[in-house]
């Protein structure tokens, strides 16, 4: 079955402080209007083109609109060191209005990077979200290349802030449909950014690597054609060695020459999957205990599959 996507709130956490900073691992989806006048700090529109890059518009906010030229959007890194930024120019864009201009052709390390204005003589201020277009990241079907891919989605943090979540993968190996059934998952994708993608699926095989007892179970490609490709993966192979306890299997596209590609759903608008496109789980008759499995998104957006123990039956 296929999920339905939800947006669910998801509770604060201690890590995720209000302006001027926020280090949250979760978000919403930037859709919403600008939030209103005197809400403090100021905010910005965002639109996104099909190649990965971002512009930004934001009205002058006092001393910016008279010292334009030294004005800047500054993104931050989370997590990263204290000089790991990118700067971009602000410049006139209209009566009161600035714009800054993220390309595709900048690099944007993987991660998540808050969004600041600096106007030169105080301390940068975060930026809150405004107006979103990012119809052209939906179903997004990059043409054919080998650099990397950059993809940079815009999002709200639970607090109000505005920030970026950046990738950067060459090859990549996009998640499409995923199918649950009582034996397992059957998945669909696409391979971007190889040379050849027909030659590169022929010898490709398919592995879930599980993170805590270092195993591998390898399943062989059901389809391959130009750049798409499918694959069964069934739970009973992931739960032989099962021995209790949450156990997680992470899947990736493996080429004929032994190049490892994590597969992963981030060609779309929606910058956290996890909380959005939920999967059932399935009961396992494992060789320990009986168990569920079932996969689901990381806060990477990398796709995985769980392995839990199965819960007591009602009423026993």
């Amino acid at each position: 079955m296929t999920p339905t996507p939800t947006h669910p709130t998801v509770p604060a956490r201690a890590d995720d402080r209000p302006a001027p900073t926020t280090t949250s691992e979760e978000c919403v989806i930037v859709s919403a209007p600008p939030l209103s006048a005197g809400a403090g700090n100021p905010s910005a529109d965002c639109i996104a083109d099909s190649a990965g890059g971002l512009t930004f518009d934001l009205d002058a906010p006092g001393r910016a609109a008279d010292a334009h030229w030294s004005a800047a959007l500054v993104l931050r890194l989370r997590g990263g060191e204290e000089d790991e930024e990118v700067r971009l120019p602000l410049t006139p864009n209209g009566t009161g209005r600035l714009r800054a201009v993220l390309p595709s052709t900048v690099a944007l390390p993987e991660g998540r990077w808050d969004v600041h204005l600096d106007c030169g003589e105080e301390t940068p201020r975060r930026l809150l979200p405004g107006l979103a277009d990012l119809r052209s990241l939906i179903d997004r079907r990059p043409g054919p290349s080998t650099s990397p891919l950059a993809v940079r989605i815009p999002y709200a943090t639970k607090h109000g802030n505005l920030s970026l979540r950046s990738w950067q993968r060459a090859p990549h190996a996009e998640a499409g449909d995923v199918l649950v059934d009582p034996d397992g998952i059957t998945v669909r994708g696409t391979l971007h950014r190889v040379e050849d993608p027909g030659a590169w699926l022929a010898g490709a095989v398919v592995e879930a690597r599980c993170r805590r007892a270092g195993l591998t179970v390898t399943v062989p490609l059901t389809a391959a054609e130009g750049q798409d490709f499918a694959f069964a993966l069934p739970f009973a192979g992931l739960c032989e060695e099962w021995r209790g306890g949450p156990q997680v299997w992470d899947l990736w596209l493996r080429g004929p020459e032994g190049t490892p590609v994590r597969l992963a759903r981030i060609l779309d608008d929606v910058a956290d999957k996890k909380h959005v496109f939920v999967y059932p789980a399935r009961d396992v008759t494992a060789p320990h205990a009986p168990a569920q499995a079932g996969p689901y998104y990381t806060a990477d957006n990398d796709l995985s599959v769980r392995v839990v123990e199965r819960p007591p039956a009602a009423g026993r």
